[in-house]
């Protein structure tokens, strides 16, 4: 599947907040966000009052972004929130926020989201005990998630692993640091993207 393949940090500096796409390096001072708080591209005098579609144009682009999606799967995701009996906004939360790659970032088995979606690509991922990979897979509560047994001696896993945890875990998941392995506890809520996205306006967006 097609996905975006340019420069992580204009992605950020976009949305001019950080979306965490480059792993440590949005913690240091070699953020891009930090050294240059202006959008690319070339910048007007003048700035313009950005119309409320605008901000939720924005709020859907930096939805896109943070999780890596384009904007035909991204559609295919508010579609089957909106189709969904419960609140759109919080189903669509929970089918971001359900993908294996996510998953694997959240419980800080990768840096990134990118590194999370390349180590399931290469499969080195399991659901429940079985290799998956599939960046896209909707992970549901009870599912635990691992490393395969031959990738848990591979240099990289082993230097993964000496870090975690590096960040807090949400609460919809839980983590055994000691045997890299995670479980999905319970369907993640609007809480867990709190400054990252606002569903609302997406939701606004896509309605008009």
């Amino acid at each position: 599947m097609a996905r975006y393949t340019g420069p992580d940090c204009r992605l950020c500096r976009r949305a001019g907040v950080k979306l965490f796409l480059k792993g440590e390096k949005c913690f240091g001072p070699r953020c891009a966000v930090e050294r240059r708080h202006s959008p690319p591209g070339q910048i007007a005098q003048r700035r313009r009052r950005v119309s409320d579609r605008g901000l939720q144009l924005r709020e859907k682009q930096k939805a896109k972004a943070a999780y890596g999606v384009l904007e035909r799967q991204f559609r295919g995701y508010f579609d089957r929130a909106r189709k969904n009996p419960l609140a759109t906004g919080q189903v669509l939360v929970q089918l971001l926020e359900r993908r294996l790659d996510n998953v694997v970032f959240r419980l800080d088995f990768a840096e990134s989201r990118d590194q999370a979606r390349q180590l399931v690509r290469h499969g080195h991922v399991t659901v429940g005990g079985k290799k998956v990979d599939i960046p896209s897979y909707m992970v549901k509560p009870g599912d635990a998630i691992g490393w395969k047994p031959s990738s848990q001696d591979k240099e990289f896993c082993k230097a993964l692993a000496a870090g975690i945890p590096r960040k807090a875990v949400p609460g919809w998941l839980s983590l055994e640091a000691s045997t890299l392995t995670g479980r999905v506890v319970d369907l993640p809520k609007v809480e867990a993207v709190e400054g990252l996205v606002e569903p609302r306006m997406i939701i606004e967006f896509y309605s008009k």
